[in-house]
């Protein structure tokens, strides 16, 4: 087991689901957690810095914050997200397309920015987006706007991979499938049907996509950056 005792981490949307596995594993693992929830909560303690990620300028308003708290921060995770409809019919389609981008897209695409100015300073650093299945095999009819901003999160990935890993900044992307999180179905005959498309036969555990991370963090294997690692029980195999 790889310590990261030596690292000061950014974990956004940390108070529940994948990201309590991760703040709680990387702490375990010796890592200095600073996490980030959107406000105040029975999951949340003075640990943890909040800010709406909707709101214009989060982004680099988060980062500012979190080197407030440590003046060296050596990898973020971008986690936070949300799974807001967008219906071809109905009411939604704008307010899910204007959140759904600002929470999934915009500020983490400012946070990998800030991180890039503070690691060129510090001497390199890593990032690991959090992205989805969705993003490369596509979602439901009025899961548009969700898809499109998880596959969005793979492209930044990818070309700041390319551009910046020869100077030590190395970017990373996850993309579950179903995982045992408020997002997951929990109507009987949904979850059946989700269920029914894994072969493994269960959704992951949000302790799962935890471990991988530390892995990636534990830099095992360098090589490995700029590449999409799915964790989706065989559901959507490339």
């Amino acid at each position: 087991m790889t310590s990261l005792s030596d690292k000061n981490i950014l974990v956004t949307g940390a108070s529940r689901g994948i990201g309590a596995s991760l703040n709680a594993l990387l702490s375990e693992r010796g890592a200095t957690v600073i996490p980030h929830a959107s406000g105040p909560s029975d999951n949340t303690d003075d640990s943890f810095i909040y800010c709406d990620l909707s709101e214009a300028g989060a982004g680099q308003k988060l980062f500012n914050m979190a080197l407030e708290k440590h003046d060296r921060i050596d990898a973020v995770i971008n986690n936070a997200g949300v799974y807001l409809p967008s219906s071809l019919v109905g009411d939604d389609w704008d307010s899910g397309w204007d959140r759904t981008m600002a929470v999934n897209v915009r500020a983490p695409a400012d946070i990998c920015r800030a991180a890039i100015a503070h690691y060129r300073e510090t001497g390199g650093g890593r990032i690991i987006n959090i992205a989805s299945r969705a993003g490369q095999r596509g979602d439901g009819v009025d899961q548009a706007a969700y898809a499109a901003s998880k596959g969005a999160i793979l492209a930044m990935t990818k070309t700041w991979a390319r551009a910046l890993s020869g100077e030590n900044m190395h970017f990373y992307a996850i993309a579950p499938g179903w995982v045992e999180t408020r997002m997951a179905p929990k109507d009987i005959e949904n979850r059946k049907k989700a269920v029914t498309e894994i072969p493994l036969g269960r959704v992951a555990q949000p302790e799962e996509i935890a471990e991988f991370a530390a892995f990636l963090l534990s830099d095992a294997c360098p090589s490995a950056v700029g590449a999409t690692f799915d964790i989706n029980g065989a559901s959507y195999v490339r």
